[in-house]
This record gives structure tokens, sequence and C-alpha cells, in this order.
């Protein structure tokens, strides 16, 4: 049978998705570009992103902020998801049920939280007052938006590490042992390298997403800056369509940088955790 028989089919089922593709991320992508390509500045509008000392800090912000959730979600989800896996004890499936909670809340219900936590009436002032005699509330600086990027980000890495886990081979960490190797050398020469494809997965998917947060900046940045409500500020306070549209290709930009860089060295893992 001709193969040439079979592309009236493969269009046939392509073409729903290519319309889908093209209608919900093309278009779109495209209408910002040229929306921010036609201001007065023209192309140069797209420099605002280092011209302009508020945009430039803004984005500043939010690498630091993004990296430092990513560095920090690692850390503990690496140790928790390892724990988890190799250890069976009563209430494992509850305890995991209420890590991977954050995962039906919206990042406004979170801010919501984090204010309920370290806001001015929050549970930690209330604390801190009883003790030291003065409030301690951090909800709505740049430490309350890290936890709240942290507390969603955790149950996306813990996911995808859990699952990289169970794939360890314990007897490579066996022979590690049996050859004299401390339980220091053994965790960075067995296990670190062999979870690498899922820390890298993971991680390329917090840092893309705590970039893009919007729901719990909204609720908590009164006093920060962050990319995605600097965006929020000048399409609606400032009506500025064209450098909101020109800032979004660069958040977009990086988003997917990030999320390249992550699946060209982890391979097809950063798929499987999405």
């Amino acid at each position: 049978m001709d193969q040439r028989d079979d592309y009236p089919r493969l269009f046939v089922l392509v073409l729903p998705l290519g319309i889908a593709f093209a209608a919900f991320f093309l278009v779109p992508m495209a209408q910002l570009a040229v929306v921010g390509a036609t201001g007065e500045a023209g192309l140069s509008a797209y420099l605002s992103i280092i011209n302009t000392p508020r945009h430039f800090e803004s984005m500043v912000a939010t690498l630091v902020l993004s990296a430092a959730v990513t560095v920090a979600a690692l850390a503990i989800s690496t140790v928790a998801g390892l724990f988890l896996v190799r250890n069976r004890f009563p209430g494992r499936e509850t305890l995991i049920a209420v890590l991977t909670l954050p995962l039906a809340f919206p990042g406004v219900v979170i801010g919501f939280m984090m204010i309920l936590l370290a806001g001015r009436q929050g549970l930690i002032g209330d604390i801190t007052k009883a003790l030291t005699g003065e409030k301690l509330v951090f909800a709505y600086s740049m430490g309350g938006l890290f936890l709240g990027y942290l507390y969603f980000s955790i149950p996306r890495v813990i996911l995808t590490l859990m699952a990289a886990a169970e794939k360890l081979d314990p007897a490579l960490e066996e022979a590690a042992r049996s050859l004299g190797a401390p339980a220091w050398r053994v965790v960075l020469d067995v296990v670190l390298p062999a979870l690498s494809p899922g820390l890298i997965a993971s991680g390329g998917i917090c840092f893309a997403t705590s970039m893009g947060a919007f729901g719990t900046a909204f609720t908590l940045a009164t006093n920060i800056d962050v990319l995605p409500m600097t965006i929020y500020t000048e399409f609606t306070l400032n009506a500025n369509i064209v450098s909101a549209a020109t800032l979004s290709i660069v958040l977009g930009l990086v988003t997917w940088v990030a999320l390249f860089a992550a699946r060209t060295f982890a391979g097809s893992s950063v798929a499987a955790s999405g």
C-alpha cells in the first residue's frame, strides 16, 4: 500500500490540533508581538525591560524570587520524596495527599492563607506579640511571596521526584556502601545523579510557574513588584497596552527558555513531569 494514501487521513487527524494551536497560541502571541512593536517607540519598546528602571527591577526581582523558590522546593522535595518512597508507615497516603493539597488551591486562596499566617492579623503576628511585644508581619513582603510560591511549588516538585526516586536501583547504593563510601558520598555520587533528570525537569517547571504566577502576587504584593504585577498595572491602571504587550512577550520568552533548557538537559522527563 502506498504510504501517500495515508496523507489525507493524517491531514484530517492533525487539522483540529493545528487549528487549536493556531487559535490559542500562535495568533495571541503574534498579536502581542505586533501590538508591542506598533507603539511610538517601535521595536525599541522591547528594550524597556532594560531601559525602564521599574521594569528592570521588576524583572530582576522576579528572576531572583523564582530561582530562590526553585532551589528551596528542590531541596525540600528531594528529602521528603526520598523518605516517602523508601518508607511505609500508617498514614503515609494521607500525608502524601496533604502535601499535594495545594494543587487544588488557586493562587488567590494561597495568598489569603499567607495573610492569615503572617499578615497584620495573622497567627505569627499574635504569637510574636505575645512573646516579644511586637508583631512580626511579613506576608506583604518578598518573604511572604516566597513562602506563598514555595507552598504551591512543592507539590509539583515532590510528585515528580517521587516518581524518579521509585526508579532508583538500591543495589547501586548498597555497592557504594560496601566499598566504604560514607552516606554523604552515596547521596552525592549515586542518588543525586540518578535523580538529576527529575530534578532538572521539576526545577524547570517550578521556575517557569513562579515566573508567571499572578494570583498569589496579586493578593500579597502591596510593597513589592514582580513582573506579572507590573504587566497588570501597565494594562489596567496605566492603560499602556504597548508596554504590557512587550513585557508579556519578554516574560513568555524567559519561561520558554527555562522549559526548553530543562527539556534539553533532562530529556523526556520534562514531558512526563507535566
